[in-house]
């Protein structure tokens, strides 16, 4: 059974840093993208950030380019966000997705549970 478990989420204050992980089971994710995605109250689901396969490969939303880093780990089913100079608007429910391609919409075959980040002024 395939599952992804988010973990590293919680409370921190503006300015502040969090590092995402995510854990990958169940399947060979080496040739998979990985990607992350939040979701806060009220709004659609967005995306955040991918990863190739490879991890030569990264995209970022313009929201948080310059701010947030994904990387993988190795072996590469684990992927990590490092999130630093949080702002409030940053506040959501983080979840991480696998998938063939790293796209910045559809296209992701598995989905995790969410972790979820809140951010204080």
């Amino acid at each position: 059974q395939v599952q992804l478990v988010e973990s590293g989420g919680g409370l921190v204050q503006a300015g502040g840093s969090l590092r995402l992980s995510c854990a990958a089971s169940g399947r060979t994710f080496s040739d998979y993208a990985m990607g992350w995605f939040r979701q806060a109250p009220g709004k659609e689901r967005e995306f955040v950030s991918a990863i190739s396969w490879s991890g030569g490969s990264t995209y970022y939303a313009d929201s948080v380019k310059g701010r947030f880093t994904i990387s993988r780990g190795s072996p590469k089913n684990t992927v990590y966000l490092q999130m630093n100079s949080l702002k409030p608007e940053d506040t959501a429910v983080y979840y991480c997705a696998a998938g063939p391609r790293p796209v910045a919409g559809p296209g992701y075959d598995y989905w995790g549970q969410g972790t979820q980040v809140t951010v204080s002024s």
